[in-house]
């Protein structure tokens, strides 16, 4: 495919077929992903292939707590699991909270699910001493998990970014044996779609730019 093409279709994929994904695709697309950069090219990142049953319904299991959380914000009109407000459901309202099969079916259905690790000793984390939530240590892991999206879907697979067993990481790390200083940053479900989007919702150039300050005009052409 066309590169442009393949940006512009990488879909968040959530339904497969249980088509098996190979060794040998899986291989190839991250191969070719492995070429993503990272922060000083310290190359920190590290991929879990998970393909046993039994871990994959354990992962599914430790997505249920922020996954209650989610739906239970969602449901109240917060931005789930924002940082800049609490959750207005009670505890109880959360724990309350049913946990959608949408949510777990992907890790389960999936060809395979990859977890992406990224080291803490070698990511310049930059903004560790503001007072707001880190993330300027995701560019030594997001690129390649990115990059790994977009080779499945040139292979004709697909996937998603997900986060919810993140919350759960000590017991995560204890069933994928995950050592220090290692941190989780994505769970990502592969395999083939039970339908393929081609096209995509996204804001606009003219949404998405501000020349030169914030509140002037957008880039035009």
């Amino acid at each position: 495919m066309d590169l442009y093409d393949v940006m512009r279709t990488t879909a968040a994929v959530r339904e497969f077929t249980g088509e098996p994904l190979p060794d040998e695709v899986l291989h190839r697309i991250l191969d070719h992903a492995r070429f993503a950069p990272s922060g000083g090219n310290r190359q920190g990142t590290r991929v879990v292939v998970v393909r046993d049953r039994a871990a994959r319904e354990r992962l599914a299991e430790l997505n249920a707590p922020a996954v209650r959380r989610y739906v239970a914000q969602s449901k109240a009109g917060q931005s789930p699991w924002n940082p800049l407000e609490p959750p207005s459901p009670s505890p109880g309202e959360i724990a309350a909270t049913p946990v959608p099969a949408a949510f777990t079916e992907p890790l389960l259905r999936a060809g395979a699910v990859l977890v992406f690790l990224v080291d803490l000793g070698v990511v310049a984390a930059t903004d560790q001493d503001l007072d707001r939530v880190g993330v300027v240590a995701g560019g030594s892991v997001y690129p390649l998990v990115w990059n790994v999206l977009l080779a499945a879907r040139h292979e004709g697979f697909g996937g998603t970014i997900t986060t919810m067993a993140i919350a759960e990481e000590p017991a995560l790390k204890q069933l994928l044996r995950i050592p220090d200083p290692y941190a989780v940053a994505a769970v990502v479900p592969l395999g083939r779609p039970v339908k393929q989007l081609t096209r995509l919702t996204r804001v606009g150039v003219d949404e998405l730019t501000h020349l030169e300050h914030w509140g002037a005009g957008p880039l035009q052409v």
